[in-house]
């Protein structure tokens, strides 16, 4: 197996492996990122959504001479087989949740990259920035109940890096509280049936559009949507739990400190 020189160029090829690649590697080190990364829904900065694109697809790397690639958690299994057959290294990202997942995605690829300290710095800023959230959620001392809803209709349960989000902010994730687990599909009779303070949405705008935004058309959604406070989180801050899940949830801090401003003592 090739040993990964600094001169070598790495490529993501998946929206949430280019979020821990840019984290890690900047100008000069990434040959390639994903097809995705001129997309609204990426954070990428404007130098890097001119480089070249790259798909899960083994001719397309192999024109690439990566360093390194870098897939999505579950992704490529093949075609990252076909490249270590042929001397190319290649790194995929563990499934992460939340900010446990996050850390460890840092530290192994870091290790992976040759630049552990630049990710021991990103876990230990990770880790000071979510103890400034706790410390403002202890100072604010009410929890308001926060649902989330995406553009398909869907929400999310306990066990997922938007519960993750929500909670270090400080909110309660109705669905959590209700016993749902994981990413329940569009249900309008359930939404409708949470008592929310806080409607969080993502992707209506800035994600891919399709038949499945129910929530964008169908009447119990727009009657959950009107109600109470509703706040947009752009979708490229957690298209995936990574490096800028902890952005996500300084908005969600963010919005909490207006509602609980608003809130009678």
């Amino acid at each position: 197996m090739r040993v990964l020189r600094a001169s070598d160029g790495v490529v993501s090829t998946s929206l949430c492996a280019d979020a821990y690649v840019l984290e890690l590697a900047g100008p000069g080190r990434i040959a390639a990122l994903s097809w995705q990364v001129d997309h609204p829904v990426s954070a990428a900065p404007d130098w890097a959504r001119s480089l070249p694109k790259a798909w899960n697809d083994a001719e397309r790397l192999y024109a690439l001479a990566p360093g390194l690639t870098v897939f999505g958690a579950g992704e490529g299994a093949r075609t990252r087989r076909m490249l270590e057959r042929t001397g190319f290294e290649t790194f995929e990202l563990s499934w992460a949740s939340g900010f446990d997942g996050v850390r460890a995605n840092l530290v192994a690829l870091g290790r992976h990259l040759h630049r552990d300290a630049e990710a021991d710095e990103a876990v230990a800023a990770l880790d000071r920035r979510l103890a400034a959230l706790s410390a403002r959620s202890a100072e604010r001392g009410v929890r308001p109940r926060v649902l989330y809803l995406s553009a398909s209709g869907g929400t999310a349960g306990d066990g997922t890096y938007i519960d993750a989000a929500i909670a270090a902010a400080g909110g309660i994730n109705v669905m959590a509280e209700e016993g749902v687990a994981g990413w329940p599909a569009g249900d309008p009779e359930t939404v409708l049936a949470v008592d929310a303070d806080i409607v969080l949405t993502s992707f209506f705008t800035d994600g891919y559009t399709g038949l499945s935004n129910r929530a964008v058309r169908h009447s119990a959604y727009r009657r959950v949507l009107t109600q109470g406070a509703r706040e947009t989180i752009p979708a490229s801050d957690w298209p995936c739990a990574g490096p800028r899940l902890i952005d996500a949830a300084e908005r969600i801090a963010d919005i909490i400190d207006d509602w609980s401003a608003q809130v009678p003592s």
